[in-house]
């Protein structure tokens, strides 16, 4: 019998912890693979890490989950950009560490400078750190092309640099060696991957500061300077409802090469965080209810939707707005950031008032979101959970 459902599984605190393989990650799938090491089900990878290549994540897992996984079953929080054509010809920053200038390209991108080709070019700019500051006062900058845009990638190795040169580059309009006249506004476009606040990794202390620090800096040293609110073209990374119908995409499209005829239903996605995985699998169900209800246009309320509204627009993806993918139910397992009775509150009024929101300042803090349809221990408890509710063996 051909499989209904999918699976969207989280990388860090699901399947790995840092470097290390969760040990319930190789019995998950040794369930899911067949005696050939084939999956039965199809799978993609969704995680917020964007430090790296697909290639190499699918790497990585392969080795974990001894198992082979290809770079199209991995969505990492840029991946969904590849669908942002109208800035693919623009000479876009790009911040984060890891192969920046390599994955911009991959995605479609024609004209990249990075935060060190910037910083060379004017190094009047980079000041906080002494050690770095030119000895002798630099000749003029020449022949340096106007930014039109930026992307964040992630979170940057020196932040101090990435915040300065971002902030430079947005009130100069581009030309961050010129003098500054009256402040741009709107600014340039600002596409930011991965909202994560924090992460988990080997260490026993809580959570490491993820890309969601990095933004949540950058947005309240542009409101310091300028007044004004820092405006994103777009977020994506999950808990963004573009890159849950990029990942259904990708799902589709592993069934349909695998031969298997019966549509997708149903989807479980796996995560260890409550604030970015079982909000974003929970905002997209929310979408899907609102789509099989007629209205797929309308999507689901600004109010709870970070991408801007014209995201929709230029996604390859519309043809699918008639999509066969009714459910996308959330699992969240204790093997990462949540753990037991320490991150979401029994009763709705608890939440409203006591929880701490860890999700990015562009989406609302509704309860009901953060509220996973199952709690289990791992993620070989979360793949029996699914089989035993789609009746497979």
């Amino acid at each position: 019998q051909p499989p209904a459902f999918g699976f969207l599984f989280d990388v860090d605190g699901v399947l790995v912890r840092g470097s290390q393989a969760v040990p319930a990650a190789r019995q998950a799938f040794r369930r899911l693979a067949d005696g050939g090491g084939r999956l039965r089900v199809p799978v993609v990878f969704l995680t917020n890490a964007g430090n790296c290549l697909r290639a190499a994540k699918a790497r990585e897992l392969s080795q974990a989950l001894a198992l082979e996984v290809s770079p199209e079953q991995v969505i990492l929080s840029h991946s969904p950009l590849r669908l942002f054509s109208q800035f693919h010809q623009k000479c876009m920053l790009v911040a984060g560490q890891g192969p920046v200038e390599e994955n911009a390209q991959n995605l479609g991108f024609k004209h990249v400078v990075t935060m060190e080709a910037l910083r060379k070019a004017y190094p009047l700019l980079d000041m906080v750190d002494q050690s770095r500051r030119p000895k002798e006062l630099p000749p003029p900058t020449t022949g340096f092309p106007t930014i039109e845009g930026v992307i964040l990638f992630g979170e940057p190795v020196r932040w101090e640099t990435s915040l300065q040169l971002i902030i430079d580059v947005l009130l100069s309009n581009g030309n961050p060696g010129a003098e500054l006249q009256d402040i741009p506004y709107p600014h340039l476009p600002v596409l930011a991957c991965n909202m994560d606040l924090l992460w988990m990794a080997e260490a026993k202390m809580p959570s490491r500061f993820g890309h969601g620090t990095f933004l949540l800096c950058l947005e309240n040293i542009y409101k310091k300077v300028t007044g004004r609110e820092l405006k994103y073209e777009a977020l994506i990374g999950k808990p963004s409802t573009v890159t849950y119908r990029y990942a259904e995409y990708l799902i589709k499209e592993q069934a349909e090469k695998q031969g298997w005829k019966s549509p997708i239903r149903r989807l479980y996605a796996v995560g260890d965080n409550p604030m970015s995985d079982i909000y974003g699998a929970n905002l997209y169900n929310n979408h899907l209810k609102s789509a099989h209800k007629n209205q797929v246009q309308a999507g689901v309320k600004r109010s709870l939707q970070a991408a801007s509204p014209q995201t929709e627009d230029h996604l390859e993806l519309r043809k699918d707005c008639n999509n066969s993918v009714e459910s996308c139910e959330s699992i969240l397992v204790c093997t990462g950031v949540y753990r037991h009775n320490a991150d979401v509150p029994s009763n709705t009024e608890e939440c409203m008032t006591e929880t701490v929101f860890h999700g990015h300042r562009d989406f609302c803090f509704d309860p009901s979101l953060v509220e996973a349809s199952y709690i289990v221990q791992d993620v070989n408890d979360a793949v029996q959970l699914a089989f035993k509710k789609e009746n497979w063996t």
